[in-house]
């Protein structure tokens, strides 16, 4: 599949979220729905949680500070924002920037899935326990971040969210050690 093929499918599926009103009580109180942004060709897909209100306000994930420093930690990896893809689960900001519903987060999945299967990344890189239990349910963050696991053919990278490392400043080297996996795991 072409990259201008998968263009046009994920804009079609952006779409298909739009005109099938996944919850409508989430996307009456969002500016705008945020679907995701990057390379439809990347070896790379990174998936958050929620949209913030940066991401809200503009449409695009990652935006405010936790993604300022994601693109410092793919910077120290050789990345850039041009070379992966990037979404979340949930495609509209909670109220008060809440947790998303486990309602919410099955509601997106078959979506979010989709996303996966038109892209088609070597790595599906979790940020935080509420993607990666999407994929990895009954897992611990704590226990599983930086080891990759192979589920259904697609390997998973579970790594803590960024906003992680902006509350506890402690958990920056943790992060910055779990990206320096990702080169060879693409490379694999």
């Amino acid at each position: 599949m072409t990259k201008n093929s998968k263009d046009l499918l994920l804009e079609n599926l952006k779409s298909s979220i739009l005109n099938d009103k996944i919850c409508p009580e989430l996307e009456s109180q969002a500016t705008q729905l945020v679907f995701g942004m990057g390379n439809s060709d990347a070896d790379l897909v990174f998936i958050g949680e929620a949209p913030g209100k940066k991401e809200d306000e503009s449409g695009k994930p990652f935006v405010g500070a936790s993604g300022k420093l994601l693109d410092e930690l793919l910077s120290v990896i050789g990345l850039r924002r041009s070379d992966i893809y990037i979404t979340n689960i949930v495609k509209y900001r909670p109220p008060k920037n809440r947790d998303p519903s486990e309602l919410e987060k099955q509601a997106f999945l078959p979506y979010l899935k989709k996303q996966l299967e038109i892209i088609s990344p070597k790595i599906v890189i979790t940020l935080g326990r509420h993607s990666m239990n999407c994929f990895l349910p009954k897992r611990k963050i704590s226990e599983v971040h930086g080891s990759p696991e192979v589920v259904d053919g697609i390997t998973y990278l579970p790594l803590y969210h960024p906003a992680a490392a902006l509350y506890n400043g402690s958990m920056r080297q943790t992060l910055i050690d779990d990206f320096q996996k990702i080169p060879e795991l693409i490379s694999q």
